[in-house]
């Protein structure tokens, strides 16, 4: 299982540091501003309907389908399956795309409140349009990567969605040559969107893994109408972090570039969330659904227990890190071009906040397997929904209040509502199982991370005022260097992690 986390989130990471890349150009070329808040409002867009069909969420409730009809009743009627699931998913997907072009003025409304009556509504409207390819695209790509990760093929579902942010760095770069004006920048960018969908779907192809999805059909027969009541659901329920950020746009965006702080301030919490979160719901959903099952109960506990140690072993120390560090993270990666200091300010202080729900989002990631693998894909979806309502309810009296580092703060709040929620439903239905050796480690792993957080604290004022270009980088790097190293020694003194056992565990044959 440690293996198959490895490879996600290593392609999950370097997918997520070229995501930095490209926002780097992008606030680079569009800066804050009008055009930058409607280009970036209509990607949000796009990006909610991304993750809620990519990067594990369809695992929910496909993987476990195609896992029980493959054992109860063989690979062809499991091919058979799969072919139904993506000719119904892709036709599907086209008839939704072309409905949303035409309530594209409604849906940015709802989306955007604060562009009404504004010419910024009128180009989000333009730009969400010219993304919307991408969904028909989106389709077959998710059904394709949840197939091979239902049989333990992650590689190439991990390393895939790297196409997307390539395509879209060639462009800029492309319109940062030219000196390109920003509201054509922003239109040519959209289109690139559903260019960089069909790149990775012809990815795909050319890996034969359509061969998994036989014959290819468009149904809506009873087992069909099963699957999707359980899909949509759980599709919904795993893009819960994207939900609360659209919960706080909403309220964003009636202040002048505060979509675009919080948008770039979250980029920063997607990193360590992709590479945890997203490994997760891709390799955590299978193995709990073979060993629940094969009513193997021990086995069940290892699953829970490695992924909970896992995900506080990663999440806690990067919560800390992105706390202390938060302003210097920001004007390194962002402040270039149109993207000035007060902008790198304001994105500071709604990352710090956003920060906090990290290890909410992450422990979400961690629990909902649970549900899934045993066909609840409901009760993960009204955690969502629950924090979504506190996120939007927070996020109208902080907002006014703190402005956008209180949206910020109730997207956070938001977070833990659903995760408590999830560990209070799963505990009272069946029981979250942690064996003795996760209940050792884990105090450990925070206090490891504990001191790691006070070691950047203690230098946090080592970067010399007014220091930039490589000054700031080899600071910034030599802190970030030293609280891994404090924090990985601390793990091996403390006990919490032995590196020779992890490593031959590697080294072993699958």
């Amino acid at each position: 299982m440690i293996r198959s986390f490895l490879t996600v989130s290593t392609g999950t990471l370097a997918s997520r540091l070229l995501g930095f890349a490209r926002d780097s150009l992008i606030a680079a070329l569009l800066g804050t501003g009008a055009v930058a808040d409607a280009f970036l409002a209509a990607f949000q867009l796009v990006n909610v309907v991304r993750r809620l069909l990519s990067e594990g969420a369809l695992n929910a409730a496909l993987v476990p389908a195609w896992l029980r009809i493959r054992d109860r009743d063989g690979a062809d009627a499991a091919a058979a399956f799969a072919g139904r699931v993506l000719g119904t998913v892709s036709a599907a997907l086209i008839a939704i795309s072309l409905a949303i072009a035409l309530l594209m003025p409604l849906i940015m409304t709802v989306i955007a409140p604060g562009f009404l009556g504004t010419g910024t509504l009128d180009l989000a409207v333009q730009n969400a349009r010219l993304m919307l390819p991408y969904l028909a695209f989106a389709g077959p790509v998710t059904v394709l990567m949840g197939l091979l990760n239902a049989q333990g093929r992650f590689a190439l579902t991990a390393f895939s969605p790297l196409l997307f942010n390539i395509a879209l760095i060639a462009a800029i770069a492309l319109l940062l040559v030219w000196h390109a004006d920003a509201g054509f920048a922003a239109w040519l960018l959209a289109a690139t969107v559903g260019i960089a969908g069909l790149l990775q779907l012809l990815m795909l192809l050319s890996q034969r893994s359509a061969r998994l999805a036989t014959p290819l059909r468009v149904s809506f027969d009873k087992e069909m109408r099963s699957f999707f009541a359980k899909a949509i659901p759980g599709m919904i329920a795993s893009s819960g972090p994207q939900w609360l950020m659209v919960a706080g746009a909403i309220i964003a965006s009636a202040t002048p570039s505060a979509v675009s702080w919080l948008y770039f301030a979250n980029r920063l919490i997607e990193l360590p969330l992709g590479i945890v979160g997203v490994a997760m719901g891709t390799v955590l959903v299978p193995e709990l659904t073979r060993a629940v099952s094969s009513g193997d109960r021990d086995a069940v506990a290892h699953a829970q227990s490695r992924a909970l140690e896992l995900a506080t072993g990663l999440a806690l120390p990067a919560t800390l890190g992105l706390i202390v560090l938060a302003e210097p993270i920001v004007r390194l990666l962002f402040e270039h071009g149109a993207f000035g200091a007060e902008d790198s300010a304001a994105t500071a202080h709604a990352l710090m906040w956003l920060a906090l729900g990290l290890p909410a989002h992450v422990l979400i990631k961690a629990l909902s397997p649970a549900f899934y693998a045993r066909g609840d894909t409901m009760t993960p979806l009204l955690a969502t929904a629950k924090g979504f309502v506190v996120a939007v309810a927070l996020a109208v009296l902080l907002g006014h209040v703190f402005g956008t580092s209180g949206i910020a703060a109730s997207i956070a709040a938001g977070a833990w509502s659903s995760a408590l929620s999830l560990l209070r439903k799963g505990t009272a239905a069946f029981g979250f199982s942690v064996d003795a050796a996760a209940r050792k480690r884990l105090p450990r792993i925070v206090l490891a991370a504990a001191a790691m957080g006070a070691l950047l604290w203690l230098t946090a004022g080592l970067l010399p005022a007014g220091a930039h270009g490589l000054i700031r980088f080899l600071v910034l790097g030599a802190q970030i260097t030293a609280g891994i190293g404090v924090y990985g020694l601390l793990l091996h003194v403390l006990g919490a992690a032995s590196w020779r056992e992890a490593v031959n565990a590697l080294k072993r044959p699958a």
